[in-house]
């Protein structure tokens, strides 16, 4: 990541959009410190939570937030669940890891299987991972990740892996507990049409940094960075003719260990100028509440 900074308010719903690659897992994995070091390492900067700085934090203080203050939900169900082990099981020791007694925890456990959708919680419970579909699973990983109610949700991409159908069940069900828990909730996606039904406000992703940040509102009416706008014109239009070829962002990705002077998109944007290839610009006004990081940029 490259100079990222970002914040969530309380019962905020945030959208963090970009290519693969980008950063978008990164940066979130990084807030609970989660990324393996060595070879990730943190080089400085903090992660401000509620007053504490929890890249400061050693593992044990680390423990208390990670899952009671902060949840994640993966893109991989199967591969977050343990095989071994009943669905119980495993909720039941998220919430006996953060001090809740196991009776409590049993109880609540029926009550987050219900809550979730779960038309019989009770089998649910018993089965073990491989006993259930993809969408279950995921709403299994959804009820572990609010079984002790935490004040943070952050969702990585975690539709990824669903059809359709399924997809919009799990989008709905996370809209739903935000309803009636207040809290926030950080969407990470490459899916620009739940970022425009889900969230309040966008940051979108590129080459490991932050390229635009604005209103859900003002992102897809008057979007600044080239390169989003290049990503909301992939998207389909109503009465496209059937079948019509879908509109491409040229070029590749560039590898962020290997980026060079001057803004990483230059090579793939269409209004590029010299002084693109020699600076890389800044977050600059583009609006109220927008900045984007390009010399172009109208304010």
């Amino acid at each position: 990541m490259r100079g990222v900074d970002l914040d969530v308010m309380a019962g905020e719903k945030l959208g963090i959009v970009g290519e693969s690659g980008s950063g978008k897992s990164l940066t979130v994995l990084s807030v609970l410190r989660l990324l393996p070091d060595p070879p990730v390492r943190l080089l400085g900067g903090s992660i401000t939570y509620a007053g504490q700085d929890l890249a400061a934090m050693d593992e044990k203080q680390l423990a208390s937030v990670r899952g009671k203050e902060i949840a994640m939900v993966y893109q991989d169900p199967m591969s977050s669940l343990n095989p071994l082990l009943r669905v119980s099981t495993q909720i039941i020791e998220t919430m006996s890891a953060h001090g809740v007694p196991k009776d409590t925890a049993r109880r609540r456990c029926r009550e987050v299987l219900h809550q979730v959708g779960m038309a019989d919680p009770d089998r649910v419970a018993v089965a073990f991972p491989h006993e259930l579909s993809g969408g279950m699973l995921q709403r299994v990983m959804i009820a572990m990740a609010v079984a002790v109610s935490p004040r943070v949700l952050i969702a990585d991409e975690p539709t990824t892996a669903l059809d359709v159908t399924i997809q919009r069940q799990i989008l709905d069900l996370v809209e739903a507990l935000h309803e009636t828990s207040g809290m926030a909730v950080v969407w990470v996606t490459h899916d620009l049409g739940v970022v425009a039904q889900f969230v309040d406000r966008v940051l979108v992703m590129y080459a490991g940094r932050i390229v635009e940040r604005a209103s859900t509102a003002q992102l897809f009416s008057r979007p600044a960075h080239p390169y989003t706008k290049a990503l909301i014109g992939t998207l389909p239009r109503d009465g496209a003719a059937h079948r019509s070829a879908l509109v491409q962002i040229g070029g590749q990705p560039p590898d962020p260990a290997r980026l060079g002077q001057g803004c990483p998109f230059r090579d793939r944007c269409p209004i590029a100028v010299d002084r693109c290839a020699h600076e890389e610009p800044p977050l600059l006004p583009a609006g109220e509440d927008s900045v984007a990081a390009c010399w172009r940029v109208e304010g």
